[in-house]
């Protein structure tokens, strides 16, 4: 199956403060139906589910995005559902990561990315969206200490949307599993700090395509992306 990994920009680039549009949602969605990211100016958390693009604003609250709107980072493919699993019982974010890493080493799937979709009944969701804040080269962590609110939803139906990258990717985007919340009504999401999960079913694609469309402007060649940062976007995350 020939499945590919759409990137806009680098996890990097945002995290030194790049959240200029490079690409629109319309462009975006025609590159596949699962996925996350963030908006211009880093306006909310992106969940694409379905083959539709959702806003978590900083309240938590979702609504569906125009294509028009401007995308500075994100990371999408087409969800297949290739390898399917149940989760029971998951006490926290952690073991989800564990069971998940699991499932794909046994397909020796460390070193590929992968796309991945938990539909289930959640006890408890801890996530955190942002509002909108206009900067060019002051960092996200900076950004998100002045915009960033978080919220808790308990006994709620819903799905994690996420994408996974090894180890070597570092700073193309976050190494390990990274996961943002939709509820199944779509009226409440958001990037995931912690969740425990009563019972689940997964649903994982391994990809080993990517491409990475990167920022055409001037502008991107100021930020110096070589530094470590890897304690940065941990902090962030």
């Amino acid at each position: 199956m020939d499945n590919k990994m759409y990137q806009v920009s680098t996890l990097q680039a945002l995290a030194l403060g790049y959240s200029r549009a490079v690409i629109s949602v319309g462009e975006l969605m025609k590159e596949g139906d699962t996925g996350l990211g963030t908006f211009e100016d880093v306006n909310g958390e992106m969940i694409v589910m379905d083959g539709q693009c959702h806003r978590a604003d900083q309240s938590g609250n979702v609504s569906v995005v125009s294509p028009e709107t401007g995308v500075p980072f994100a990371a999408v493919a087409k969800l297949y559902g290739e390898q399917q699993f149940t989760l029971n019982d998951m006490p926290d974010i952690a073991s989800i990561r564990t069971e998940l890493t699991r499932k794909i080493e046994e397909r020796f799937g460390l070193n590929s990315m992968h796309v991945v979709r938990i539909d289930g009944v959640f006890e408890k969701v801890d996530a955190r969206s942002e509002a909108p804040y206009r900067s060019h080269h002051i960092t996200l962590k900076e950004v998100l200490s002045k915009t960033q609110e978080a919220f808790i939803f308990e006994n709620i139906r819903g799905s994690l949307v996420g994408v996974y990258f090894p180890d070597y990717m570092d700073g193309i985007n976050m190494p390990g599993w990274h996961l943002h919340f939709l509820s199944e009504d779509r009226s409440k999401g958001g990037h995931v700090f912690d969740v425990s999960l009563r019972e689940g079913l997964a649903k994982v694609d391994k990809i080993t395509n990517i491409f990475i469309n990167l920022p055409k402007e001037a502008a991107f060649d100021t930020y110096s992306l070589k530094q470590d940062l890897q304690a940065e976007i941990k902090s962030v995350e």
